[in-house]
């Protein structure tokens, strides 16, 4: 009974998932925000090519 009792208390593997579900929320707002970010970027170095 008290294996058990530790196990449910045992919280070592949470900061794990927390910091895997950080990194999940990051990459899907990367992958949202790339396509416009990708645009401005070509913009702003084909008018600094263009400028040279």
């Amino acid at each position: 009974m008290n294996k058990v009792a530790r196990f449910f208390k045992d919280e070592s593997g949470a900061t794990a998932i927390e910091y895997g579900l950080i990194a999940a929320a990051t990459g899907l707002a990367l992958v949202a925000v790339m396509p416009t970010i990708k645009s401005k970027l070509q913009s702003t170095f084909g008018k600094i090519s263009s400028k040279m």
